[in-house]
């Protein structure tokens, strides 16, 4: 199944197809992103629970700290 995150395709695999799967792809801690899905932004306690679908369109935004 492909994806669209960030505005790039990827395929991802149907056993790893929910936005905490996702995030944790990318070795990002879910509680410092923010996902919007299909211009919707997805509440931290449904990552686990909200599976992505075919042609999805998924932004991630994540907090660096820094001074």
């Amino acid at each position: 199944m492909s994806v669209f995150v960030n505005g790039k395709e990827i395929v991802i695999s149907t056993g790893k197809n929910t936005i905490l799967s996702l995030i944790e792809s990318y070795e990002l801690n879910p509680k410092l992103v923010i996902v919007e899905r299909n211009k919707e932004i997805i509440e931290k306690d449904n990552y686990k629970s909200t599976i992505l679908k075919q042609g999805d369109h998924i932004e991630i935004v994540h907090f660096v700290g820094g001074g």
